[in-house]
Protein backbone atom coordinates (compact mmCIF):
# COMPACT_ATOMS: atom_id res chain seq x y z
CA UNK A 1 0.00 0.00 0.00
CA UNK A 2 1.17 3.61 -0.76
CA UNK A 3 1.11 6.29 2.37
CA UNK A 4 1.13 9.81 2.14
CA UNK A 5 4.52 9.99 4.64
CA UNK A 6 6.59 6.97 6.26
CA UNK A 7 6.40 8.59 9.07
CA UNK A 8 3.66 10.85 10.56
CA UNK A 9 3.87 12.63 14.31
CA UNK A 10 1.48 13.27 16.45
CA UNK A 11 3.03 16.18 18.81
CA UNK A 12 5.73 18.66 18.02
CA UNK A 13 7.07 18.69 21.40
CA UNK A 14 10.63 17.67 22.23
CA UNK A 15 10.90 14.37 21.32
CA UNK A 16 8.13 14.72 18.65
CA UNK A 17 10.49 17.14 16.99
CA UNK A 18 13.95 15.15 17.68
CA UNK A 19 12.19 11.86 16.29
CA UNK A 20 10.83 14.00 13.03
CA UNK A 21 14.03 15.50 12.07
CA UNK A 22 15.79 12.26 12.75
CA UNK A 23 14.01 10.21 10.46
CA UNK A 24 13.56 12.84 8.07
CA UNK A 25 17.63 12.91 7.97
CA UNK A 26 17.60 9.00 6.68
CA UNK A 27 15.03 10.07 3.64
CA UNK A 28 12.13 9.28 5.22
CA UNK A 29 8.89 11.52 4.70
CA UNK A 30 7.61 12.85 7.66
CA UNK A 31 4.64 15.31 8.67
CA UNK A 32 3.84 16.01 12.10
CA UNK A 33 0.77 17.79 13.79
CA UNK A 34 0.06 20.62 16.87
CA UNK A 35 -2.22 22.50 18.16
CA UNK A 36 -0.46 24.45 20.18
CA UNK A 37 3.26 26.28 19.89
CA UNK A 38 6.05 24.46 18.35
CA UNK A 39 8.38 22.88 21.27
CA UNK A 40 5.99 20.85 23.74
CA UNK A 41 5.82 21.61 27.19
CA UNK A 42 9.60 21.85 28.01
CA UNK A 43 10.11 24.88 25.62
CA UNK A 44 6.79 26.84 25.94
CA UNK A 45 5.54 26.32 29.28
CA UNK A 46 8.07 24.45 31.05
CA UNK A 47 12.03 23.91 31.51
CA UNK A 48 13.04 27.10 29.16
CA UNK A 49 10.89 29.96 30.76
CA UNK A 50 11.62 28.27 34.01
CA UNK A 51 15.10 28.35 34.21
CA UNK A 52 14.84 32.02 32.69
CA UNK A 53 13.10 32.88 35.86
CA UNK A 54 15.30 31.20 38.19
CA UNK A 55 18.06 33.39 36.77
CA UNK A 56 15.64 35.95 37.36
CA UNK A 57 15.09 35.38 40.89
CA UNK A 58 19.05 35.03 41.51
CA UNK A 59 19.64 38.40 41.50
CA UNK A 60 18.46 39.76 44.76
CA UNK A 61 20.66 37.19 46.59
CA UNK A 62 23.35 38.87 44.06
CA UNK A 63 23.64 42.65 45.08
CA UNK A 64 23.07 41.26 48.67
CA UNK A 65 26.08 39.17 48.61
CA UNK A 66 28.43 41.48 46.46
CA UNK A 67 28.80 43.87 49.49
CA UNK A 68 30.73 41.40 51.58
CA UNK A 69 33.05 41.75 47.93
CA UNK A 70 33.30 45.48 48.88
CA UNK A 71 30.55 46.41 46.28
CA UNK A 72 28.29 49.30 47.13
CA UNK A 73 25.23 48.34 48.25
CA UNK A 74 22.06 48.44 44.91
CA UNK A 75 19.31 49.81 45.13
CA UNK A 76 17.20 48.07 42.79
CA UNK A 77 13.37 46.63 41.99
CA UNK A 78 12.12 43.69 39.66
CA UNK A 79 9.67 45.38 36.57
CA UNK A 80 7.63 42.11 36.72
CA UNK A 81 5.63 42.17 33.48
CA UNK A 82 9.12 43.32 31.89
CA UNK A 83 10.23 40.16 32.94
CA UNK A 84 7.43 38.30 32.14
CA UNK A 85 7.29 39.43 28.36
CA UNK A 86 10.94 39.12 28.23
CA UNK A 87 10.86 35.50 28.76
CA UNK A 88 7.86 34.43 26.92
CA UNK A 89 9.48 36.72 23.68
CA UNK A 90 12.07 33.99 24.26
CA UNK A 91 10.04 31.45 23.84
CA UNK A 92 8.35 32.90 20.77
CA UNK A 93 12.15 33.21 19.31
CA UNK A 94 12.29 29.32 20.10
CA UNK A 95 9.23 28.26 18.20
CA UNK A 96 10.36 30.17 14.94
CA UNK A 97 13.40 28.24 15.35
CA UNK A 98 11.75 24.97 15.88
CA UNK A 99 9.53 25.88 12.75
CA UNK A 100 12.68 26.82 10.75
CA UNK A 101 14.46 23.61 11.99
CA UNK A 102 11.25 21.39 10.40
CA UNK A 103 11.56 23.19 6.94
CA UNK A 104 15.09 22.82 6.61
CA UNK A 105 14.38 19.04 7.35
CA UNK A 106 11.61 19.11 4.79
CA UNK A 107 9.23 17.38 7.36
CA UNK A 108 5.86 19.14 6.71
CA UNK A 109 3.90 20.89 9.77
CA UNK A 110 0.08 20.50 10.11
CA UNK A 111 -1.19 23.14 12.57
CA UNK A 112 -4.10 21.74 14.31
CA UNK A 113 -5.58 18.25 16.79
CA UNK A 114 -4.57 15.17 15.05
CA UNK A 115 -7.05 11.89 15.79
CA UNK A 116 -6.51 8.66 14.51
CA UNK A 117 -9.40 7.29 11.93
CA UNK A 118 -7.91 3.44 12.01
CA UNK A 119 -4.07 2.53 12.45
CA UNK A 120 -2.71 4.12 9.62
CA UNK A 121 -4.58 7.39 9.22
CA UNK A 122 -4.90 10.55 10.91
CA UNK A 123 -7.25 13.58 10.52
CA UNK A 124 -6.46 17.09 11.20
CA UNK A 125 -9.72 19.09 10.87
CA UNK A 126 -10.81 18.40 7.70
CA UNK A 127 -7.38 17.05 6.30
CA UNK A 128 -6.99 13.16 6.35
CA UNK A 129 -3.38 11.71 5.96
CA UNK A 130 -2.23 8.12 6.20
CA UNK A 131 1.21 6.76 7.61
CA UNK A 132 3.08 3.46 7.47
CA UNK A 133 4.49 4.17 10.61
CA UNK A 134 2.67 6.51 13.56
CA UNK A 135 4.18 8.50 16.58
CA UNK A 136 2.45 9.44 19.28
CA UNK A 137 3.96 12.29 21.22
CA UNK A 138 1.86 14.57 22.69
CA UNK A 139 3.41 14.30 26.34
CA UNK A 140 1.39 15.54 29.23
CA UNK A 141 -0.88 18.10 31.03
CA UNK A 142 -1.40 19.18 34.83
CA UNK A 143 -4.06 17.05 36.85
CA UNK A 144 -6.58 18.92 38.66
CA UNK A 145 -7.96 16.97 41.37
CA UNK A 146 -11.04 16.95 42.49
CA UNK A 147 -11.26 19.61 45.42
CA UNK A 148 -14.72 21.98 45.69
CA UNK A 149 -13.58 25.33 44.00
CA UNK A 150 -10.52 23.86 42.05
CA UNK A 151 -11.28 25.46 39.09
CA UNK A 152 -10.12 29.00 41.24
CA UNK A 153 -6.34 27.00 41.18
CA UNK A 154 -4.33 27.97 39.00
CA UNK A 155 -1.94 25.32 36.85
CA UNK A 156 1.96 25.38 36.45
CA UNK A 157 1.15 26.91 32.74
CA UNK A 158 -0.09 30.30 34.31
CA UNK A 159 2.76 30.70 36.09
CA UNK A 160 4.26 31.97 33.27
CA UNK A 161 1.99 35.07 32.47
CA UNK A 162 0.47 35.79 36.00
CA UNK A 163 0.15 39.58 35.84
CA UNK A 164 0.45 41.49 38.29
CA UNK A 165 2.81 39.90 40.41
CA UNK A 166 1.63 38.05 42.92
CA UNK A 167 2.43 39.22 46.35
CA UNK A 168 0.92 36.09 48.17
CA UNK A 169 1.32 32.37 46.81
CA UNK A 170 0.01 29.11 47.89
CA UNK A 171 1.78 26.29 45.73
CA UNK A 172 -0.42 23.18 46.30
CA UNK A 173 2.10 20.02 46.12
CA UNK A 174 5.63 19.06 47.03
CA UNK A 175 6.97 18.09 43.67
CA UNK A 176 10.12 19.29 41.58
CA UNK A 177 7.95 21.40 39.99
CA UNK A 178 5.64 23.13 43.24
CA UNK A 179 9.27 23.24 44.90
CA UNK A 180 11.07 24.97 41.93
CA UNK A 181 8.41 27.75 41.52
CA UNK A 182 8.13 27.91 45.68
CA UNK A 183 12.19 28.88 45.02
CA UNK A 184 11.86 31.17 42.01
CA UNK A 185 8.35 32.90 43.66
CA UNK A 186 10.72 34.02 46.77
CA UNK A 187 13.16 34.97 45.35
CA UNK A 188 11.13 37.13 42.88
CA UNK A 189 9.86 39.07 46.23
CA UNK A 190 6.64 36.82 47.06
CA UNK A 191 5.48 35.57 50.42
CA UNK A 192 5.29 31.66 49.55
CA UNK A 193 3.68 28.69 51.53
CA UNK A 194 3.99 25.23 50.00
CA UNK A 195 1.02 22.57 51.74
CA UNK A 196 2.52 19.12 50.75
CA UNK A 197 0.76 15.76 51.24
CA UNK A 198 3.53 14.75 53.17
CA UNK A 199 6.67 15.31 55.77
CA UNK A 200 8.98 16.10 52.96
CA UNK A 201 9.28 17.83 49.31
CA UNK A 202 10.21 15.54 46.54
CA UNK A 203 9.19 12.12 47.25
CA UNK A 204 11.41 9.63 45.69
CA UNK A 205 14.74 11.70 45.69
CA UNK A 206 17.64 10.83 47.83
CA UNK A 207 16.86 11.40 51.70
CA UNK A 208 19.60 13.37 52.41
CA UNK A 209 19.03 15.58 49.05
CA UNK A 210 15.34 16.08 50.46
CA UNK A 211 16.04 17.48 53.93
CA UNK A 212 18.85 19.45 53.06
CA UNK A 213 16.77 21.19 50.50
CA UNK A 214 13.63 21.82 52.50
CA UNK A 215 15.85 23.18 55.33
CA UNK A 216 17.27 25.75 52.73
CA UNK A 217 13.64 26.43 50.96
CA UNK A 218 12.99 27.41 55.02
CA UNK A 219 15.90 29.32 55.88
CA UNK A 220 15.13 31.35 52.47
CA UNK A 221 11.95 32.31 54.36
CA UNK A 222 9.56 29.88 52.53
CA UNK A 223 6.61 28.82 55.12
CA UNK A 224 6.19 24.25 54.23
CA UNK A 225 2.78 23.14 55.79
CA UNK A 226 3.28 19.38 55.85
CA UNK A 227 1.13 16.67 56.13
CA UNK A 228 -1.92 18.55 54.78
CA UNK A 229 -4.76 17.71 52.70
CA UNK A 230 -6.49 20.18 50.80
CA UNK A 231 -10.58 20.63 52.03
CA UNK A 232 -11.65 23.69 50.03
CA UNK A 233 -10.49 26.38 47.25
CA UNK A 234 -12.89 29.60 47.38
CA UNK A 235 -12.57 32.68 45.45
CA UNK A 236 -13.60 36.11 48.00
CA UNK A 237 -13.12 39.52 47.42
CA UNK A 238 -9.95 40.01 49.03
CA UNK A 239 -8.22 37.06 47.11
CA UNK A 240 -8.51 33.37 46.88
CA UNK A 241 -8.43 31.00 50.34
CA UNK A 242 -7.48 27.56 50.96
CA UNK A 243 -8.86 25.34 53.52
CA UNK A 244 -6.81 22.94 55.34
CA UNK A 245 -6.77 20.06 57.47
CA UNK A 246 -3.23 19.33 59.31
CA UNK A 247 -4.02 18.58 63.37
CA UNK A 248 -6.54 21.43 62.78
CA UNK A 249 -8.53 23.10 59.87
CA UNK A 250 -7.01 26.29 58.75
CA UNK A 251 -7.13 28.95 56.44
CA UNK A 252 -4.72 30.85 53.84
CA UNK A 253 -5.90 33.63 52.44
CA UNK A 254 -3.58 34.03 49.10
CA UNK A 255 -3.23 36.30 46.08
CA UNK A 256 -3.19 33.09 43.82
CA UNK A 257 -3.10 29.68 44.61
CA UNK A 258 -1.42 27.33 42.27
CA UNK A 259 -1.09 23.65 41.76
CA UNK A 260 1.98 23.77 40.51
CA UNK A 261 2.59 20.05 41.81
CA UNK A 262 -0.13 17.58 42.01
CA UNK A 263 0.76 15.50 39.29
CA UNK A 264 0.17 15.10 35.71
CA UNK A 265 -1.47 12.48 33.06
CA UNK A 266 -0.98 11.93 29.37
CA UNK A 267 -2.96 14.23 27.01
CA UNK A 268 -4.01 11.70 24.73
CA UNK A 269 -8.17 12.78 25.21
CA UNK A 270 -9.87 13.10 22.27
CA UNK A 271 -6.87 11.66 19.78
CA UNK A 272 -8.90 8.54 18.66
CA UNK A 273 -6.62 5.56 20.45
CA UNK A 274 -10.05 3.99 20.73
CA UNK A 275 -9.83 3.78 16.74
CA UNK A 276 -6.47 1.54 17.56
CA UNK A 277 -5.09 -1.43 18.91
CA UNK A 278 -2.98 0.61 21.27
CA UNK A 279 -3.12 -0.25 25.02
CA UNK A 280 -2.94 1.89 28.34
CA UNK A 281 -2.28 0.96 31.97
CA UNK A 282 -4.54 2.36 34.97
CA UNK A 283 -3.37 5.93 34.98
CA UNK A 284 -4.00 6.29 31.07
CA UNK A 285 -0.04 5.97 30.50
CA UNK A 286 0.63 4.50 26.67
CA UNK A 287 1.96 1.13 26.80
CA UNK A 288 5.46 0.73 25.08
CA UNK A 289 8.37 -2.42 24.97
CA UNK A 290 12.05 -1.19 24.83
CA UNK A 291 11.93 0.10 21.16
CA UNK A 292 8.90 2.44 22.00
CA UNK A 293 6.39 0.42 19.93
CA UNK A 294 2.54 -0.10 21.40
CA UNK A 295 0.72 -2.83 21.04
CA UNK A 296 -0.20 -2.24 17.24
CA UNK A 297 2.86 -2.94 15.34
CA UNK A 298 2.81 -0.08 13.62
CA UNK A 299 2.08 2.73 16.20
CA UNK A 300 4.79 3.79 18.76
CA UNK A 301 4.73 6.55 21.43
CA UNK A 302 7.65 8.63 22.87
CA UNK A 303 8.00 11.15 26.16
CA UNK A 304 5.34 12.06 28.77
CA UNK A 305 2.69 10.35 27.55
CA UNK A 306 4.18 6.47 27.95
CA UNK A 307 4.63 4.50 31.19
CA UNK A 308 8.66 5.30 31.08
CA UNK A 309 10.36 7.96 32.93
CA UNK A 310 9.10 11.84 31.94
CA UNK A 311 12.12 14.01 31.52
CA UNK A 312 12.58 15.69 28.11
CA UNK A 313 16.02 14.55 27.26
CA UNK A 314 14.69 10.86 27.82
CA UNK A 315 11.74 11.64 25.05
CA UNK A 316 14.42 13.31 22.84
CA UNK A 317 16.38 9.79 22.98
CA UNK A 318 13.48 7.90 23.03
CA UNK A 319 12.56 9.40 19.32
CA UNK A 320 16.01 9.13 17.87
CA UNK A 321 16.51 5.61 19.31
CA UNK A 322 13.43 4.89 17.19
CA UNK A 323 14.47 6.27 14.18
CA UNK A 324 17.72 5.33 13.81
CA UNK A 325 16.33 1.67 14.84
CA UNK A 326 13.23 1.53 12.06
CA UNK A 327 14.68 4.49 9.44
CA UNK A 328 18.61 4.40 10.18
CA UNK A 329 19.28 0.43 9.94
CA UNK A 330 20.44 1.05 13.07
CA UNK A 331 18.86 -0.78 16.00
CA UNK A 332 19.03 0.83 19.59
CA UNK A 333 17.02 0.90 22.59
CA UNK A 334 17.22 3.57 25.33
CA UNK A 335 18.77 2.83 28.64
CA UNK A 336 17.10 4.03 31.75
CA UNK A 337 19.53 3.06 34.21
CA UNK A 338 21.63 6.67 35.48
CA UNK A 339 19.71 9.08 33.96
CA UNK A 340 21.16 12.43 35.79
CA UNK A 341 18.27 14.77 36.59
CA UNK A 342 18.20 18.64 38.31
CA UNK A 343 16.25 20.42 40.76
CA UNK A 344 16.39 24.24 40.36
CA UNK A 345 15.44 24.58 43.62
CA UNK A 346 16.99 27.03 46.07
CA UNK A 347 19.52 25.62 47.11
CA UNK A 348 20.14 24.03 43.82
CA UNK A 349 19.88 20.20 43.38
CA UNK A 350 21.17 17.35 41.05
CA UNK A 351 21.45 13.44 40.94
CA UNK A 352 22.04 10.29 38.89
CA UNK A 353 22.21 6.79 39.93
CA UNK A 354 20.57 4.80 42.95
CA UNK A 355 19.20 6.68 45.99
CA UNK A 356 20.78 5.60 49.12
CA UNK A 357 17.60 4.15 49.92
CA UNK A 358 17.45 2.00 47.04
CA UNK A 359 20.94 0.79 46.66
CA UNK A 360 20.56 -0.84 50.63
CA UNK A 361 17.03 -1.59 48.78
CA UNK A 362 18.98 -4.05 45.96
CA UNK A 363 22.03 -4.94 47.57
CA UNK A 364 21.89 -4.68 51.68
CA UNK A 365 22.72 -2.03 53.46
CA UNK A 366 25.92 -4.43 54.65
CA UNK A 367 27.41 -3.80 51.15
CA UNK A 368 27.50 -0.03 50.37
CA UNK A 369 29.66 2.34 51.57
CA UNK A 370 28.07 5.96 51.57
CA UNK A 371 30.22 8.85 51.48
CA UNK A 372 28.84 12.20 52.82
CA UNK A 373 30.33 15.78 52.66
CA UNK A 374 28.79 19.02 53.90
CA UNK A 375 30.56 22.20 53.90
CA UNK A 376 30.47 25.88 53.48
CA UNK A 377 31.20 27.30 49.97
CA UNK A 378 33.86 29.57 49.62
CA UNK A 379 31.71 32.11 47.70
CA UNK A 380 29.83 32.46 50.80
CA UNK A 381 32.47 33.27 53.19
CA UNK A 382 33.18 36.75 52.50
CA UNK A 383 29.64 37.14 52.14
CA UNK A 384 29.14 36.19 55.74
CA UNK A 385 26.32 33.70 54.60
CA UNK A 386 25.58 30.27 56.28
CA UNK A 387 24.63 28.77 53.21
CA UNK A 388 25.93 24.84 52.57
CA UNK A 389 26.62 22.07 50.02
CA UNK A 390 25.96 18.67 50.31
CA UNK A 391 27.94 15.98 48.21
CA UNK A 392 26.74 12.14 48.60
CA UNK A 393 28.20 9.39 46.69
CA UNK A 394 26.93 5.59 47.13
CA UNK A 395 29.66 2.86 46.73
CA UNK A 396 29.18 -0.62 46.68
CA UNK A 397 31.87 -2.41 48.31
CA UNK A 398 32.42 -5.38 46.88
CA UNK A 399 32.88 -3.85 42.99
CA UNK A 400 33.87 -0.46 44.46
CA UNK A 401 31.90 1.07 41.84
CA UNK A 402 29.84 3.88 42.51
CA UNK A 403 25.84 3.91 42.12
CA UNK A 404 25.00 6.70 42.62
CA UNK A 405 25.98 10.77 43.24
CA UNK A 406 24.00 13.23 44.62
CA UNK A 407 24.65 17.19 45.27
CA UNK A 408 22.58 20.09 46.92
CA UNK A 409 24.50 23.54 45.90
CA UNK A 410 25.38 26.02 43.77
CA UNK A 411 26.13 25.01 40.09
CA UNK A 412 24.59 21.12 41.13
CA UNK A 413 23.27 20.63 37.56
CA UNK A 414 25.88 21.66 35.96
CA UNK A 415 28.48 19.71 38.17
CA UNK A 416 26.52 16.21 38.28
CA UNK A 417 26.57 16.17 34.69
CA UNK A 418 29.88 15.68 33.82
CA UNK A 419 29.72 13.21 37.44
CA UNK A 420 27.09 11.69 35.30
CA UNK A 421 29.07 10.06 32.69
CA UNK A 422 31.54 8.91 35.12
CA UNK A 423 28.52 6.71 37.06
CA UNK A 424 27.20 5.61 33.22
CA UNK A 425 30.32 4.62 32.34
CA UNK A 426 30.99 2.20 35.45
CA UNK A 427 33.30 4.10 37.52
CA UNK A 428 35.00 3.09 40.57
CA UNK A 429 35.05 5.12 43.86
CA UNK A 430 39.38 4.38 42.98
CA UNK A 431 38.58 6.33 39.66
CA UNK A 432 37.40 9.39 41.64
CA UNK A 433 40.00 9.25 43.87
CA UNK A 434 42.57 8.88 41.42
CA UNK A 435 41.35 12.30 39.77
CA UNK A 436 43.17 15.08 40.50
CA UNK A 437 40.96 17.72 41.73
CA UNK A 438 40.61 21.53 40.61
CA UNK A 439 40.99 23.74 42.96
CA UNK A 440 39.75 25.55 44.62
CA UNK A 441 36.73 24.42 43.88
CA UNK A 442 33.08 22.68 45.50
CA UNK A 443 33.40 19.78 43.00
CA UNK A 444 36.71 18.75 43.59
CA UNK A 445 35.16 17.60 46.86
CA UNK A 446 33.70 14.40 44.62
CA UNK A 447 37.17 13.22 44.34
CA UNK A 448 38.56 13.78 48.12
CA UNK A 449 35.64 12.12 49.92
CA UNK A 450 37.14 9.97 52.32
Amino acid sequence: MTYDFDLFVIGAGSGGIATARRAAEYGARVGIAEFDRLGGTCVTRGCVPKKLMVYAARFPSIFEESQGYGWSPVQSSLNWEDMINRVNNEVTRLNGIYQRMLDNSKVQVYQGRAKFVDNHTVEIGDTKVTADKILIAVGGTPIRPDIPGIEHALISDDLFTMNPQPQRVVLLGGGYIGSEFACILNGLGAEVIQVIRHDKILRGFDEDLRTEIQEGMIRHGIKIINNAEILEIAKTDSGVNVKLKTDKEENILADAISLAALGRKPNTDNIGLENTGVKVDEAGMILVDSYSRTAEENIYAVGDCTNKLQLTPVAINEGRAFADTVFGGKSRVMSYENIPTAVFTNPEAATVGLTEAEAVEKYGSDRIQVYRSRFRPMYYTLAGKEEKTLMKLIVEKESDRVLGAHMVGDYAAEIIQGVAIAVKMGAKKADFDATVGIHPSSAEEFVTMR
